[in-house]
């Protein structure tokens, strides 16, 4: 006879899924262990990689190892990082006060010499022609001598001009100019020792192209570079305040962690830590006291060296307008006019005022700008030379005025006693005053750079340094924990 079972074994967890998996049948809890069983096409929830690591860091920061290599991380990434930026700050103001001294300068004191050798060359030119088929060997040498100083200058200027930018057509301008100033002085020469009057049309023509746009576009190439060399000053000069603030906040983090230690251990020191606190002071007090040292001959540089030296090219160009002027003057004989205020007066003349109160003021600044004897003395011997050259011009210009032309001739370009011994004591006393400042720039500006040497480098072997120490301060508490 069969007896029926007196119980009935549990269902499969198969028959549960299947019945699970019955639309309108919501789903059923698993067997213990395992999970719920979910409704057909709807898959299990799944974690971003993000909130499990989110959810790792707050576990590992419920214990006391979790939380040392958490600070001890965030010390190595604050270190790390105040050493990088450090370095690119300092390299970048390295790079261009580097600039400032071996590039931006030395550009803008070359476009001054091509504005100063065509300048100088008008004179001399109108100084050969006054000596009419006598012309003196030296005039004729100091002519042919800065026309070469400026196609020189004009050559490392296009070498160093940026492809497309306004000083490259500046440049262009200049070197097709040179060759017609040039023919036309020749032309004027050889119709002067002719004695031809029509050389004297030829040479006023050769002053007005130099005047109305040799000069000018020179002016411009000067005026150029001396703006790059004050973008150079402006990248060299301001203080790095990211990476000083930086290492602020890593000093702060390692002073907070040795305190932590301190208050969990009663341990004075970690030598781990104590030695990246004091790899990071090292380098912040590098790059706070060397930046300030560079600022410092930076600064002087300008305010003494390139302020002064503005001051001088302007008063030396000056000084070779009136010259050029004063000659050219005699050339015309009264032919160029001009009217202010109602009253005429000779056209170079009038233009030989200008000058001369320019290159008056200009000695002044310069004097108030020398800060020693030896940038004050050349100064004032131009000051000095500049008064004999006005009072013996006053008696030129009566002699002319009133007729006497060899009279005044001699007392222009004479062999003594005349106007052209005062110009060439200021030209050559200015010239001085120039290398002068020129030297004290370079010591300065040197100085400036040479703060900054190995600056770089040095503070990112000692982020790397002060890095490794944070972590084996950690690290030796880790230890005590296994």
């Amino acid at each position: 006879m069969t007896h029926p079972p007196k119980s009935s074994a549990a269902p499969p967890p198969a028959a549960s899924a299947a019945v699970a998996g019955v639309p309108g049948i919501p789903a059923q809890p698993g067997p213990p262990g395992l999970p719920a069983v979910t409704g057909p096409g709807v898959p299990p929830a799944r974690r971003t990689a993000f909130a499990e690591g989110a959810e790792r860091l707050r576990t590992a920061a419920t214990t006391e190892p979790g939380r040392l290599r958490i600070i001890g991380a965030v010390l190595a990434v604050l270190v790390v990082a105040f050493g990088a930026v450090t370095a690119w700050q300092t390299s970048e103001r390295s790079a261009a006060a580097d600039d400032v001294l071996h590039r931006s300068q030395p550009l803008s004191s070359g476009a001054a010499g091509i504005y100063r050798s065509l300048a100088d060359a008008n004179t001399a030119a109108s100084s050969g022609f006054l000596a009419g088929g006598q012309e003196n060997p030296a005039s004729r040498q100091r002519y042919e001598k800065d026309i070469r100083t400026a196609a020189g200058g004009l050559v490392t200027a296009a070498a160093n001009a940026e492809p497309g930018s306004a000083s490259e057509a500046t440049i262009a301008g200049l070197n097709r100019l040179l060759p017609e100033y040039k023919g036309l002085i020749e032309r004027a020469r050889t119709y002067n020792r002719q004695g031809y009057p029509v050389g004297g049309a030829y040479l006023r023509y050769a002053n007005e192209k130099m005047q109305k746009e040799m000069l000018p576009a020179a002016e411009d190439l000067y005026t150029t570079e001396n703006r790059r060399l004050d973008a150079d000053y402006a990248d060299a000069t301001p203080y790095p305040w990211a990476a000083i603030a930086l290492g602020l906040l890593a000093l702060a983090a390692l002073g907070w962690a040795q305190h932590r230690t301190y208050r969990r251990t009663n341990r004075v020191l970690n030598h781990g830590l104590a030695a990246a606190t004091a790899a990071t002071t090292v380098a912040l007090l590098w790059l706070v006291v060397g930046h300030a040292v560079a600022r410092s001959g930076l600064d002087g540089s300008y305010e003494h060296g390139i302020r002064s030296l503005n001051v001088l090219h302007d008063a030396r160009i000056a000084s070779l307008k009136a010259r050029g002027n004063e000659n050219l003057s005699l050339v015309a004989r009264g032919a160029e006019t001009v009217t202010v205020d109602g009253r005429p007066y000779d056209a170079y003349y009038y233009d030989f005022d200008k000058d001369i109160a320019v290159l008056g003021k200009g000695l002044s600044e310069a004097s108030r700008l020398a800060d020693d004897q030896g940038g004050t003395a050349p100064v004032e011997a131009a000051r000095g030379n500049m008064t004999v050259w006005k009072q013996r011009h006053a008696d030129a210009r009566a002699e002319d005025e009133n007729g006497n032309y060899q009279q005044a001739l001699d007392k222009v370009i004479g062999a003594k006693g005349a106007t052209a011994e005062c110009f060439d004591g200021v030209d050559r006393s200015l010239a001085r005053a120039i290398d002068h400042e020129q030297a004290e720039f370079q010591q300065a500006a040197g100085d400036g750079r040479d703060a900054m040497t190995g600056l770089p480098v040095g503070a990112a072997v000692l982020a790397v340094l002060a890095a490794a120490g944070a972590v084996a301060g950690i690290g030796r508490r880790l230890s005590e924990y296994r």
